[in-house]
């Protein structure tokens, strides 16, 4: 049999294509060799080194440091001394009041941002200094009297001639804290003996319960929204007490599973038995394992109280009842009781949890969501269990304060590449870098610095090493970065997620020393520099300093940029004096606004 290709006419087809193909093969590999030529030439300098003297050898450890042109920033109108973009009430009416999500977070999009320097009041004057702060603070560096005027009967503050004063009063503090605490601490006896160290404070006033913690070793996140009480943060952070703006609505608060010893509520005026019991689930989240939820005001000491409550007896005691009943299905206990204060603890372990039933409400969260995410993350009607491979989360398993400071906690090893030996490598780090640091910037040994921020700490080394200070600091771990804030909140020691492409949940004015460590080149890809440096300067004080420590590739473009918001720095060598990296030492200049007097 034949083949197809033998037939005469395939062949003498096939023959009198071979001409024309041949000579379209030899044109497209002379223009092949002709685009070669040209690339190469243009490439030569970078894949040889000696081609021509004219073209330097290319080094791959060396790259130009980023250049930016100078800038100089306009002020702010004055009608923006106390702008917090992304809790501002001239924005509320675009978002529902369920469960007020308005006072949530709500970011203004990037054509609204401002691009401004925010003057401080007229009248400012540089803070009073710590520890006198928190007795004390000038009245024209917060000038608001509503409450003043509205709680004056209650004795958080009075104004007295140019200043404001901090009696220790409030709504369930008739004797004044001093006292409300010390029946605290005989109810919990673990307060005493630094068992309990880390606390949180929901709705806390102007953080007269946080202030007094102080003193007996526990740090304390006072939490308030932005509302009519206006200020309430702002007094806080004024008197020099930890506080950030926040509320328990829709969204997750800023922390990870298990990070409290302790959360406080006196009266707040959250209705825990509300929504199924949805807020309260998130303070059983934030608790450690035997961690303990202290509540005072209704419907506690429902019966000697409830005529001061518009309310009657059997309402009070309907809703106590139902407060109690919906704690136990979340397997904490009633702990102990006395006059105006109740104090429920959370299961020490998981064989509570164990008996829930798929009919049990609140039921257990399944695993679709990690227990510690927890920015913009939505509140879940289910409880959160505590991940039992961890054996000393509980609140009495975990070492003392302070001795907890410096030991590895087991969550190390949820920390990409952590381990025990990389935590105390990043602990001794610290007090070197930190000793380098206080040689090049003497206010660190002064009472010039009182309220301290890390802008993105890992395991909050930074923060120990200034332990011995008469300051505190906020340890911020980016929401895009490691999850190792649950390692801060072990050593004792406080801290938020945030992501810094945004406004941070604070009032301006209220920190006195920003550090920060290799923040542009980890998220410089995401944020733009320029809207960064002036967050930071909208919360930095008049007169506060900001570390910064970066690659020499971006020092420059920061020190461009510090100079067009009225900053003086100077440039610094590391403690090890290496090329790579650079240290910026920055102050922010005292200016006020064009209209002022002063």
């Amino acid at each position: 049999m034949k083949s197809k290709d033998s037939k005469p006419g395939a062949y003498l087809n096939k023959s009198s294509r071979i001409v024309p193909m041949t000579l379209m093969f030899i044109v497209l590999c002379g223009f092949s060799f002709y685009l070669g030529g040209i690339y190469c030439s243009e490439k030569d300098g970078f894949l040889k080194k000696d081609v021509t003297p004219q073209v330097q050898p290319h080094r791959s450890t060396s790259v130009a440091p980023l250049q930016i042109k100078s800038v100089t920033f306009p002020e702010c109108s004055s009608d923006y001394q106390d702008y917090t973009p992304c809790t501002d009430p001239k924005r509320w009416r675009k978002y529902g009041n369920y469960r007020l999500t308005f006072m949530e977070r709500h970011c203004p999009p990037m054509l609204e941002r401002k691009e401004c320097l925010v003057p401080p009041p007229d009248g400012y004057k540089i803070p009073i200094r710590w520890p006198n702060s928190k007795n004390e603070c000038w009245y024209r560096n917060v000038p608001y009297d509503w409450i003043n005027n509205e709680k004056s009967n209650q004795h958080w503050l009075r104004k007295e001639g140019e200043k404001f004063i901090f009696p220790g009063g409030g709504t369930m503090f008739p004797n004044g804290v001093g006292a409300y605490v010390d029946l605290m601490q005989n109810l919990v006896p673990g307060m005493k003996d630094g068992t309990v160290r880390t606390a949180i404070d929901t709705g806390c006033g102007v953080a007269s319960w946080g202030g007094d913690l102080l003193d007996r070793g526990i740090l304390t996140v006072s939490l308030a929204p932005r509302d009519n009480h206006e200020a309430q943060v702002q007094f806080a952070l004024e008197r020099g007490i930890p506080a950030i703006l926040g509320i328990i609505s829709t969204q997750r608060l800023p922390f990870p599973s298990s990070s409290f010893d302790m959360a406080h509520c006196s009266r707040c005026l959250i209705p825990w038995t509300e929504f199924g019991g949805i807020y309260l689930l998130e303070i059983h989240r934030i608790l450690r394992p035997g961690g303990f939820w202290v509540l005072s005001g209704p419907p506690v000491n429902y019966e000697n109280r409830w005529r001061g409550w518009n309310t009657t007896a059997e309402e009070q005691k309907a809703d106590f009842d139902k407060l109690k009943k919906l704690l136990t299905s979340m397997c904490f206990k009633l702990y102990t009781k006395k006059d105006d204060i109740a104090v429920w603890q959370k299961a020490t372990d998981n064989s509570c949890y164990d008996k829930l039933t798929p009919s049990s409400y609140p039921p257990k969260c399944d695993d679709s969501l990690d227990p510690d995410s927890a920015w913009y993350t939505p509140m879940r009607s289910c409880l959160a269990i505590p991940n039992p491979k961890f054996k000393k989360l509980a609140v009495k398993s975990t070492p003392k304060w302070p001795d907890r400071l410096h030991i590895a906690p087991e969550r190390v090893s949820v920390v990409p590449g952590g381990n025990s030996g990389g935590f105390k490598h990043d602990d001794s780090k610290w007090k070197v870098r930190v000793k380098h640091y206080k040689s090049l910037l003497p206010a660190l040994w002064s009472d010039k610095i009182r309220n301290v921020m890390d802008m993105n700490t890992l395991y909050g080394g930074f923060a120990a090493a200034l332990i011995k200070d008469p300051v505190w600091v906020m340890n911020v771990v980016s929401s895009y970065g490691s999850n190792s804030l649950g390692v801060v909140y072990d050593r004792g020691l406080i801290g938020t997620y945030h992501d810094w492409c945004e406004a941070f949940s604070t009032y301006p004015r209220t920190y006195d020393l920003l550090h920060l460590d290799g923040l542009f080149t980890a998220e410089s890809h995401r944020c733009e520099m320029k809207y960064v440096l002036l967050e930071m300067d909208r919360i930095l004080r008049p007169n506060g300093y900001a570390i910064i420590r970066e690659s020499s590739y971006f020092i420059d473009s920061i020190a461009t940029i510090a100079k067009g918001m009225r900053w003086g720095c100077q440039k610094q060598d590391t403690e090890y004096n290496v090329d790579k990296e650079k240290l910026l030492i920055c102050q922010k200049k005292l200016w006020y606004a064009k209209h002022s007097d002063q």
